[in-house]
């Protein structure tokens, strides 16, 4: 690589002077970069942005992401990036989502693929929602038994086992045609 790369977590420039671009965060100070690449800065729309032969996906404010939760927390999921708006992304992304607001116990558990809805890039963290009707868990599992769930109303029930459980569901949920396979 050049003499002047730069690597994830290196300042580009102070808030005052730019906005972060792709590939880079607003820390709340500094935009810093998110990405190994190059500085790209634009003195007319005063963005500055990071090129990467390889252009990682960062979801975007506003983006709709599929992924998989690989962590439960009390008032929060993590989750693992899959799709940002239906396109495939190998980046391996997280990203949290808060669940306090929600009155489901269970909104989704650990390997549940869901759809969120990013919010914000706060302090080098992507934050999603899953309020809407369309966002909320698309595919899971029994936890009990591992087996096929079919929904109940606001529930899903375990066509081996018979168990009930809630989840905040997707109104796409069961529908396999959830994500755009490879163009």
């Amino acid at each position: 690589m050049s003499d002047n790369a730069i690597f994830p977590g290196d300042k580009i420039a102070s808030i005052e002077e730019y906005e972060a671009g792709y590939n880079t965060f607003d820390d709340g100070d500094m935009v810093r970069a998110a990405t190994v690449g190059q500085k790209d800065i634009n003195k007319t729309t005063r963005t500055v942005s990071i090129n990467h032969p390889k252009m990682l996906s960062i979801p975007k404010d506003g983006d709709i992401i599929i992924g998989t939760v690989v962590a439960v927390m009390s008032s929060m999921i993590a989750v693992s990036i899959d799709y940002i708006n239906g396109k495939p992304t190998t980046s391996k992304v997280e990203c949290i989502c808060g669940t306090r607001n929600l009155r489901i116990r269970n909104v989704a558990l650990v390997n549940d693929i869901v759809t969120l809805k990013i919010l914000s890039h706060l302090n080098g963290t992507i934050h999603a929602g899953i309020s809407e009707p369309e966002l909320g868990v698309l595919f899971t599992k029994c936890r009990k038994c591992g087996g096929k769930v079919v929904t109940m109303r606001d529930a899903i029930k375990c066509t081996d086992c018979s168990w009930i459980d809630e989840r905040k569901l997707s109104s796409n949920f069961g529908k396999s045609d959830f994500f755009n396979l490879r163009d």
